[in-house]
């Protein structure tokens, strides 16, 4: 073979095999989104000069320090918060993963410690252009998790756990 084909078949194949783990992703999320076990996330109070930058919401959440406090006693970066749910699916900080297995009423959600900040799942919500006032309501996060943890921002919800509409009112 001369190298010109060895060249073109190395490029196929990795074209391919990116085609494959992007449609692979996207079918992991679709999954996700489909049965993904639904829970909310409080948000907590945010400096009001950060809570809205241009067209996006930077997020905090209320288990945060929590998680944070834990996991420094613990040396991680990341890992698996477990967090109780209640009769609303509103999660509450209980413990790091420990190996421990769940109860009915308990959901593992990944999070990564980056400096002092704790992520939970996301820390942006993005929102269309001209929208951003609605979400100043916002008080919980509502997310689609799978059993290992990875979860998927659906939308924010106000402090009554409504939907804030998204997209421009007409």
């Amino acid at each position: 073979m001369n190298s010109t084909l060895v060249r073109r078949a190395i490029w196929l194949f990795g074209l391919v095999a990116a085609l494959v783990a992007v449609n692979h992703a996207i079918a992991t999320h679709e999954r996700t989104l489909s049965d993904g076990r639904i829970l909310r996330l409080e948000l907590a109070p945010r400096d009001p000069r950060g809570f809205m930058q241009g067209d996006y919401m930077d997020l905090r959440f209320v288990m945060a320090d929590e998680v944070r406090d834990a996991a420094k006693r613990q040396r991680m970066q990341h890992g698996s918060i477990i967090a109780t749910i209640d009769a609303e699916n509103v999660a509450k900080y209980a413990r790091l993963e420990d190996g421990s297995a769940l109860a009915p009423n308990e959901a593992r959600i990944e999070f990564r410690i980056r400096g002092e900040d704790v992520r939970i799942v996301t820390n942006a919500y993005f929102f269309e252009e001209g929208t951003a006032t609605r979400f100043e309501a916002a008080r919980f996060g509502e997310f689609r998790v799978r059993e290992n943890g990875i979860a998927l921002l659906t939308q924010l919800l106000d402090a009554q756990k409504k939907p804030i509409p998204t997209g421009k009112v007409k």
